[in-house]
């Protein structure tokens, strides 16, 4: 049976998340998939920053994005103005990582992994999978050689060189059902730790060598993870609002409540970041930005005006932040309001 023909019978295969929904949309029309990237470099476009873009990374002091058609675009100076950069592929882009100022990886489509040496100007194609039929969709590296790649279906991929080989280690993980993959984090004195379809949660205390499932408190999707500051912190959030806080690494959650002038708060979410300066963000749809100064414990709940799908975020100087997701780049103030200029 095919990729597509199963996910046909998984409706609440990605749930209601911006990103995922368009991972979703290319599944859906592999002709298009198959259209999209034919062996040959992104096209440069004028549109690029304002295109869709799905996630952004700091490779040092630069500020690097990804998204459609193999968009990846690069600033130095705090996103004033925008690069496009060299790429090998014209896929959606779902996820990129930096280890350092140079050496950065992006994920997407056709189980593509491009990996940069030189803070993502440049990029070539380490490898690709057309055979799988789905993406990867995050990507996460302990240090230049030693990296993991999640996706759907279970995908699990692990190299130890840099990336000149990927092996796929899915078999590490008790996932009979092949659910999806969503998002890989690192957690501070612990470990590593995956979120996906139905709730599933997995860790790791030896560098990904072996994987336990975590029973959780939500059967819905989580989309993404995030190491706190705190050692063995971690958030885990999704569908609907759901945003969850563990202390210990797992073993014990609580939810987080989440409200608005008008009610509970019950956008999907998305993306988040650790900042600099030690506060937490998350995003997500309708324009959702959520801010913690307290290591997750609370957030404050703000709306864009414009109610745009968010996915990705990033820090900027004096408490400002990078937004990407509909609309492509989006400088922001502290609350995720934009700022007067745009790239």
């Amino acid at each position: 049976m095919s990729q597509w023909a199963r996910m046909r019978g998984r409706p609440w295969a990605w749930g209601w998340s911006m990103a995922a929904l368009l991972v979703l949309t290319s599944a859906m029309c592999p002709d298009r998939a198959q259209a999209a990237d034919d062996g040959q470099s992104a096209i440069a476009s004028e549109r690029a920053a304002h295109s869709l873009l799905i996630d952004a990374a700091q490779a040092g002091k630069r500020l690097v994005v990804v998204g459609d058609r193999g968009h990846i675009l690069y600033s130095d100076d705090q996103g004033g103005a925008w690069t496009q950069a060299q790429v090998p592929s014209r896929q959606l882009l779902t996820a990129v990582y930096f280890v350092d100022a140079e050496h950065g990886w992006a994920v997407g489509h056709d189980a593509q992994v491009l990996a940069s040496d030189d803070g993502g100007a440049t990029w070539r194609k380490q490898f690709e999978d057309l055979a799988r039929e789905a993406p990867l969709l995050d990507v996460l590296f302990l240090d230049t050689r030693h990296g993991f790649a999640v996706g759907a279906y279970g995908a699990l991929l692990e190299t130890r060189d840099g990336g000149q080989q990927w092996h796929d280690v899915g078999d590490r993980l008790d996932n009979p059902e092949q659910l999806h993959l969503n998002a890989i984090a690192q957690v501070k004195d612990r470990g590593l730790f995956i979120v996906g379809e139905q709730g599933s949660l997995y860790r790791s205390s030896d560098d990904g060598q072996s994987w336990a499932s975590v029973p959780g408190p939500y059967e819905g999707s989580l989309f993404g993870v995030l190491g706190t500051a705190s050692p063995a912190t971690l958030l885990a959030f999704g569908l609907r609002g759901n945003l969850l806080r563990s202390t210990d690494f797992g073993d014990t959650w609580q939810r987080i409540t989440l409200s608005t002038e008008r009610g509970p708060f019950a956008a999907g979410l998305s993306g988040a970041a650790l900042l600099d300066d030690g506060r937490v963000v998350v995003v997500g749809n309708a324009g959702s930005v959520l801010l913690s100064d307290d290591d997750g414990e609370t957030f404050t709940v703000n709306s864009r005006r414009d109610r745009i799908a968010l996915a990705g975020v990033a820090g900027l100087a004096d408490q400002r932040l990078l937004l990407v997701g509909q609309g492509g780049i989006h400088l922001a103030d502290a609350k995720g309001q934009d700022l007067e200029v745009q790239p």
